[in-house]
C-alpha cells in the first residue's frame, strides 16, 4: 500500500492498523532545537482517545505515546530538544476486540472501504477497517502537536482552534458563538444552547443504534501574508487535501466556500482599508486565502463529515462470494464520528501550516 506520507518538507508517514499491536508516525523535516515531550503530545490525544464520554466509542484506549527517535536531553539542555532527525511516535493498542468483526469477514459493510479494499488490493483486514479505521489519526493528531511546535519555532503566534458548526441537519447560532464554550461539552460546541439541544438528540440516535452527521470548523489566527503559492501549491488547496484525507469527510469549503455561489460580485470581494499603516481587509468570504496565499487574516476552513456508517439497522449489501444480504455492524463505534474529528481537524491544519511555513522560508528567507 502506497500513499501513507503527506507533506513536502514538514512531512509524516503514518503506520499501523486499528487491530494491531500498535500504530504510529514518523515525523521528517522537523527543524532542530525545538522543546517536545510526551506530555504535551499526550494533552491532544486524550482530546481524540475513545471512551471519553457516552457519545464515542467505549473503546478504552489509553493512547499512551512514546517518543522513540528524534530528541535528546543532556545537562546542556533546558529539557529535551528536537534535533532535526526524524521523530519517530509509538502508541499501542490495548483494547482490541477483532472477535466483534468476525460475523462480516466476508461481507462488505455499506458506507465502508470493504468492497474497495477488496478490488484495489485483493486482500483486506477486516478487523475494525484496518488501515481505513479513523484509529490511524491518533497518529496524526500526535504529530500536529509537532507541527505546531515547529510552526511557532518558524514564525510564532498562530493559534490554531477547533469546534462542530452542526450536527446533522442542527446548525449553531453564530450569533452565540464562543471559543471559550468549546471545552465545556462533549460536543467541542462553540454554542451551548445547541450543545444541549445535540445532547438529546444525538442520544436518541444512539439509543437507535443509528448515527448522525457533523460539521467541524478549524481556524488559524495569526498566520502571516505569504505563506502558499499561486499554482500547483496552493495553500487552500492542500487544506482541502489535507481535510479530505480524514476518514468520514465527504466535503470542504474555506471561508464562504459553497455559499459564495450565492453571492454576487459586490457581496463576495473582501473590501480593502489602511489600518495602522497595513492593509485591512473589512470582510473575510475568501477565508484567509486568495490565489493560494494567505492574506494574513484568520484562515477558515470547514469539513463535513458523513454519519457513522456501523449501524444497527440492517442494510442491503453482498459478500465477497457475490451473494446478497442484509448486515448489522456490531461493536463499539462512535454514533458522531464527527465529534472526534474536532482534534484530527486541528491537527491537519497544523501539518499543512507547518509545511508551507518551512517552505516559504526556503524560498523567501
Amino acid at each position: 500500500m502506497s500513499f501513507n506520507s503527506f507533506g513536502r518538507v514538514f512531512r509524516i508517514a503514518t503506520w499501523g492498523e486499528s487491530h494491531g499491536p500498535a500504530l504510529g508516525v514518523v515525523i521528517d523535516g522537523c527543524p532542530p532545537g525545538i522543546r517536545l515531550t510526551p506530555e504535551e503530545i499526550q494533552a491532544a490525544l486524550d482530546k481524540r482517545k475513545p471512551g471519553t464520554s457516552k457519545f464515542v466509542t467505549q473503546r478504552k484506549e489509553p493512547d499512551a505515546v512514546r517518543i522513540l527517535s528524534g530528541v535528546f536531553e543532556d545537562d546542556r539542555t533546558d529539557g529535551p530538544r528536537t534535533t532535526g532527525t526524524p521523530i519517530s511516535l509509538l502508541i499501542e493498542n490495548v483494547d482490541q476486540r477483532s472477535k466483534d468483526y468476525a460475523d462480516i469477514r466476508d461481507t462488505y459493510r455499506p458506507g465502508h472501504a470493504d468492497f474497495t479494499y477488496d478490488a484495489k488490493y485483493g486482500l483486506r483486514d477486516y478487523r475494525g477497517g484496518g488501515r481505513s479505521s479513523a484509529r490511524e489519526t491518533a497518529a496524526r493528531v500526535a504529530a500536529g502537536v509537532v507541527a505546531q511546535k515547529a510552526l511557532a519555532h518558524v514564525i510564532g503566534g498562530v493559534e490554531i482552534r477547533a469546534c462542530l458548526v452542526q450536527m446533522g441537519p442542527h446548525k449553531i447560532d453564530r450569533a452565540r458563538f464562543d471559543w471559550a464554550e468549546v471545552d465545556n461539552n462533549p460536543f467541542w460546541c462553540p454554542d451551548p444552547t445547541a450543545a444541549k439541544e445535540w445532547e438529546e438528540r444525538l442520544s436518541a440516535a444512539r439509543k437507535n443504534g443509528s448515527s448522525m452527521g457533523a460539521v467541524i470548523e478549524v481556524a488559524a489566527s495569526g498566520v502571516p501574508a505569504g505563506l502558499g503559492a499561486p499554482v500547483y501549491g496552493k495553500l487552500d488547496a492542500d487544506l482541502a487535501s489535507a481535510m479530505m484525507s480524514i476518514n468520514a469527510v465527504k466535503g470542504v469549503e474555506i471561508g464562504a466556500g459553497f455559499d459564495a455561489a450565492a453571492y454576487s460580485g459586490e457581496d463576495n470581494a473582501d473590501e480593502i482599508r489602511m489600518r495602522n499603516g497595513e492593509p485591512h481587509f473589512l470582510s473575510n468570504h475568501a477565508g484567509g486565502v486568495l490565489g493560494g496565499i494567505s492574506t494574513g487574516q484568520e484562515i477558515v476552513v470547514r469539513a463535513a463529515i458523513k454519519p457513522t456508517s456501523s449501524i444497527l439497522t440492517p442494510r442491503r449489501t453482498v459478500t465477497a462470494q457475490g451473494e446478497e444480504t442484509d448486515i448489522v455492524t456490531k461493536g463499539r463505534h462512535d454514533p458522531c464520528v464527527g465529534i472526534r474529528g474536532v482534534p484530527v481537524g486541528a491537527a491537519m491544519m497544523a501539518l499543512v501550516l507547518a509545511d508551507h511555513a518551512l517552505m516559504h522560508r526556503a524560498q523567501c528567507g
